[in-house]
């Protein structure tokens, strides 16, 4: 399969699509009785959420040929993202998760049926170079390298052939501990994959686990020591700390929010905001602040996705 240049994207990423069921009863999973069905996915919410401020994006997938998958077509279809290299495979399902419902700001509890999922088929076969080379920046997160070795080896070779084209790469770690056979496994191959990137976006904690380091400052020149531009540390109630290869350094402050609904997908959401302003030339400080803005967004929300703005709800963000 060719694709021409009037296909151009801004930017591509890979990674697993589920069908999310939200229960709409607070309290035990298993007591819930009714659920609201929705989208889930840690690289599909980024895409989405590029798509929805403007940017031309495409999502590399593989999802069963049954009613989940045909449910996600029709989610990125309504968002705009490309699909052209989404595959259906019958052989496999595509996976779904339960969340529960909270209203205390605590985090949600999440149960996944994802084992052997279509997505977790992905290899370095759905690589394709035309497809990959017509976008102008790779995002990457720990989620897709976390679900196979397949889906693992395919990252890091995506990583491999757009760093060597040129092209800019963004990784968030999204560490999955469940999904991995070890810690130490996990250290190791996620710390292998930042080592591609231009910007890494780890939250405080998962940079301590994946350094050994407390401090952002250490946790920062870790990855700067490997060849990273930038290192952009999520610290919470505190917004963001960042350092540069150039020395630059400094906190932003977090967008505060009484409204906490739904804390899943904040982290995308930060993503979002700091890929999005990169890409438009910002400074990075400036893409922080759009990262704290979406991010507190995300969370007054229930969904994965659906507090992402627009450009225009955005505003002067």
């Amino acid at each position: 399969m060719t694709f021409h240049a009037n296909g151009t994207l801004d930017v591509v990423t890979l990674g697993e699509a589920m069908a999310m069921f939200v229960a709409e009863e607070c309290g035990d999973l298993a007591a819930a009785e009714h659920f609201t069905k929705r989208i889930a996915g840690a690289e599909l919410n980024v895409a989405i959420g590029l798509a929805r401020l403007g940017l031309k994006v495409g999502w590399v997938s593989r999802l069963g040929d049954d009613a989940f998958g045909r449910f996600a077509c029709q989610q990125l279809d309504r968002e705009g993202v490309d699909r052209r290299l989404v595959a259906l495979d019958a052989r496999f399902p595509t996976g779904f998760q339960l969340k529960s419902k909270v209203n205390d700001g605590s985090d949600p509890r999440v149960e996944y049926f994802r084992k052997g999922s279509a997505a977790s088929h992905l290899s370095c076969a759905d690589f394709n170079h035309d497809y990959f080379g017509s976008a102008r920046h790779l995002h990457l997160s720990g989620v897709a390298a976390a679900i196979s070795a397949s889906s693992l080896a395919l990252s890091k070779y995506a990583a491999k052939e757009m760093k060597a084209m040129g092209k800019t790469i963004s990784f968030d770690p999204n560490l999955r501990p469940v999904l991995w056979s070890s810690e130490r496994e996990m250290i190791k191959q996620i710390n292998e994959l930042a080592a591609f990137a231009d910007w890494v976006l780890p939250g405080i904690n998962e940079g301590k686990i994946l350094t050994g380091y407390d401090q952002p400052e250490a946790i920062a020149d870790f990855y700067l020591a490997m060849g990273v531009k930038a290192v952009v540390i999520k610290t919470g109630s505190e917004g963001a700390w960042f350092k540069t290869e150039n020395g630059d350094s400094g906190q932003v402050e977090a967008i505060k929010t009484d409204k906490v609904v739904d804390t899943v997908g904040a982290g995308d959401g930060f993503a979002v905001g700091v890929i999005s302003a990169l890409l438009e030339g910002k400074p990075l400080s400036a893409a922080i602040r759009r990262g704290n803005k979406i991010g507190s967004l995300a969370i007054q929300v229930i969904g994965d996705s659906e507090g992402l703005p627009t450009r225009t709800a955005l505003g002067d963000f």
